[in-house]
């Protein structure tokens, strides 16, 4: 939304903040029936323009179990029907999406489809045709992007309209070709049931010592890809020992985020199970080790 401060406020509805109902904290994702949706036309509201939304939170380990119900409309009514728009860059390629049912999907490469320099969009093909003038875009106080970024642009050239960034597009299609080779027929039914099964394995052993770990988000809501968690409700003494003693076994990135701190396991589709397992016994010999009084 701040992004879009240049249209001012009236254009720009924010439905929902965790933070009003969490303690001014992240970690939730209140209940749909709460959510603060610009009405349609069709209902008595001034409709929207699209409706977007971050599929994965990376910071504090916050994903949506699926598609919205509130948003998984198929109106052809373009006074009923909403645009929804879905930030995917950090779980796409980790489970199955309808994409019928979205008007933009996006992800940046560098999570689960490659290396950085590579941008995946999926435009639904009569949104290219509703691309605002620059004269409009410029009234409103919004420059207009590079030609480049115009995606009727780079559609109609086949997405080659300038020169492509050949190698990570080669490590993108090697991906791909990985995923296909490893789940075969399964296809994206497999590599879901993989992240599943990892992202089951780390947060089982945290609720298994729950008097050492924490789980940042509520449990409706638990990212398979960003494991974040808290060491003793945040004991920096606790947190930079486990820290420092994953490190020499070779665990590493686990810091969390330099805005809220913790730890957080990445867990993207290039992690094998077996770099998981390791993970998951490093953790419970850490808790057995702070905690020598625990039965476990």
């Amino acid at each position: 939304a701040n992004l879009l401060e240049p249209l001012g406020k009236g254009f720009v509805n924010v439905a929902l903040d965790s933070r009003k109902t969490n303690d001014g904290k992240f970690g939730t994702i209140p209940s749909e029936e709460t959510w603060g949706l610009t009405p349609s036309r069709n209902k008595g509201g001034k409709g929207s323009a699209f409706v977007y939304y971050c599929d994965n939170e990376t910071v504090d380990g916050v994903e949506f179990p699926g598609l919205p119900k509130c948003l998984d409309q198929t109106s052809q009514d373009p006074d009923d029907e909403l645009l929804v728009v879905a930030d995917m860059s950090s779980n796409f390629l980790s489970r199955r999406v309808d994409v019928s049912k979205f008007a933009v999907i996006f992800g940046g490469a560098q999570k689960n489809i490659g290396i950085t320099d590579v941008t995946l969009v999926i435009v639904r093909k009569d949104i290219l045709s509703c691309q605002p003038s620059t004269s409009f875009l410029h009234a409103v106080g919004v420059w207009s992007p590079p030609t480049i970024l115009s995606w009727p642009v780079v559609a109609k050239n086949n997405s080659l309209y300038n020169t492509m960034p050949i190698f990570s597009i080669w490590i993108a299609g090697e991906v791909m070709r990985g995923l296909l080779d490893t789940h075969g027929q399964k296809g994206l039914a497999g590599q879901e049931e993989l992240a599943n099964q990892k992202a089951k394995v780390i947060y089982d052993t945290l609720d298994a010592y729950s008097d050492v770990y924490q789980v940042v988000p509520h449990q409706s809501v638990r990212s398979r890809m960003n494991v974040c968690f808290r060491i003793r409700h945040g004991d920096a003494a606790q947190e930079k020992a486990f820290l420092e003693y994953a490190e020499s076994q070779l665990l590493q990135g686990l810091k969390g985020h330099r805005s809220v701190g913790g730890i957080r396991a990445s867990n993207y589709n290039a992690v094998p199970m077996k770099n998981v397992q390791k993970l998951a016994a490093y953790m419970a010999d850490f808790a057995r080790k702070s905690n020598p009084a625990d039965g476990h």
